[in-house]
């Protein structure tokens, strides 16, 4: 009898070992798991993330209370309230990474399952980079399997997160392929995040990764302890299709299972904002500086679209929030063209300066048959741009800054986890850079540690 798709993806997820990943592909690993590291240290100090840390802390006793590392405080937390408090630090900052074609920022959810899990059990950093791509390789196919009706509604992270997350934990609790089929139906059940909250500038987007890790990694835990979840919780007549998607495509969930390594395919972001506005803020900057234009120069900026960036950024009309203002086009199409880039500082600092509330006002977004045809695979960047003196200007960028054909290198990355961490204040430079050192190292070692030591 055959598998079916859930079950040849948990079968996948259990027995893959660090001896079948292409030197290529662990490489890779390795430069999502720095880049994640950066993202987890930039949640300290943010609002929404203190309060799940405040949180997690209340549930553990208030004290120290397990073997698991909580980054933006220090602490040291059960698994379950670790990953839920890391997942939550990692995705605020707007920096952690994304796939293009399943929509769905891996890094936030599975790595902080994974180093719980690796930390608690005294897996080595193999095991952690093996687990992993298990999370990406899962998550990501769920993300595709999904599809474009899925997320007009919902946040696939949060959703798809919760599989992934379940996966990467589940590697490193060594559950066979039964068990693994078992922990995604738990995950599954659980799966949740709703865009809804843009409108409102609510804090719900940290809710979700902090809910698809801790839940994921639950899921695992359950499934190793013999609790039974439903067994095609993706394809199912009553699975998250049915419920949660159109145009779900069940062939999308083992697409080269193996062979095409979907985590290989994942990108950076370089602007602190949603990724559906790095395409255009590239292509308006790359007109910018072929005609030496500044941001007086710019009459009216439009941005031609594809459907899912108007679906998520088109509530955002008057951003209250600086973590809001990252969703409206306006507003980091103003910040690239006042200062070439759309980081932390500038966001802090401008979101609601005259110049920038003016320049917002003349940026518009329409939908483009092309770039919507060639989305979610490919995020193109068009802009027509019309200057002060009257000229008509067009930009195009194919593939925005970190994604794989115009990647970060470990040096970029190196740089961009230094900047967040000042930011932040998470950690002092030394210390940070000594951090990163090591972490660009963790194949070789033979148990997961601490990232960051304990504070006095």
């Amino acid at each position: 009898m055959s598998l079916s798709p859930t079950a040849r993806l948990a079968r996948f997820a259990a027995e893959l070992r660090f001896d079948d990943l292409p030197p290529a592909v662990v490489r890779k690993t390795e430069d999502l798991w720095v880049d994640w590291f950066g993202s987890a240290v930039a949640g300290h100090g943010t609002r929404p993330v203190e309060s799940i840390v405040r949180f997690a802390t209340l549930m553990a006793g208030g004290a120290a209370a397990g073997p698991s590392e909580v980054i933006v405080s220090r602490a040291a937390l059960s698994p379950y309230l670790a990953a839920m408090a890391n997942a939550a630090a990692s995705h605020v900052a707007e920096q952690d990474d994304v796939h293009n074609g399943s929509v769905f920022h891996p890094a936030t959810v599975v790595f902080p399952a994974a180093l719980a899990v690796a930390q608690a059990l005294g897996r080595s950093g193999k095991d952690l980079l093996c687990a992993a791509v298990v999370g990406y390789e899962v998550g990501i196919r769920v993300g595709e399997f999904l599809g474009r009706s899925h997320y007009r509604v919902f946040h696939t992270t949060g959703t798809a997160g919760t599989l992934a997350a379940a996966a990467a934990a589940g590697h490193l609790l060594r559950l066979d392929a039964a068990q693994m089929q078992h922990a995604l139906g738990s995950a599954g059940t659980q799966a949740a995040g709703l865009w809804e909250f843009l409108r409102t500038a609510a804090d719900s987007k940290q809710l979700h990764t902090a809910h698809a890790a801790a839940a994921g990694l639950m899921s695992a835990y359950l499934a190793q302890d013999g609790f039974t979840g439903a067994l095609e919780i993706l394809e199912g007549p009553q699975g998250m299709a049915a419920g949660m998607s159109s145009d779900a495509d069940a062939q999308r969930l083992c697409d080269g299972l193996g062979q095409r390594w979907a985590t290989a395919e994942t990108s950076f972001k370089y602007h602190a904002s949603c990724r559906h506005t790095h395409p255009a803020a590239d292509a308006l900057l790359a007109v910018m500086r072929q005609h030496g234009l500044r941001a007086d120069d710019l009459a009216a900026v439009e941005t031609r679209v594809h459907q899912g960036a108007i679906d998520v950024l088109g509530p955002v009309t008057a951003p209250s929030t600086v973590h809001q203002s990252k969703f409206s086009m306006g507003t980091v199409l103003a910040l690239v063209a006042q200062f070439g880039h759309a980081g932390l500082s500038e966001f802090e600092q401008h979101f609601r300066s005259e110049a920038t509330q003016a320049l917002c006002g003349r940026v518009r977004m329409s939908l483009d048959p092309e770039v919507d045809a060639a989305y979610p695979r490919r995020w193109i960047g068009k802009v027509v741009v019309h200057t002060t003196d009257g000229r008509v200007l067009e930009g195009r960028v194919d593939e925005p800054k970190g994604d794989p054909g115009n990647t970060l290198s470990r040096d970029e990355i190196t740089a961009k986890a230094l900047r967040l961490a000042a930011f932040s204040q998470g950690a002092e430079a030394g210390e940070m850079q000594e951090a990163i050192d090591r972490l660009w190292q963790v194949a070789e070692w033979p148990v997961v540690g601490r990232l960051l030591e304990t504070r006095a």
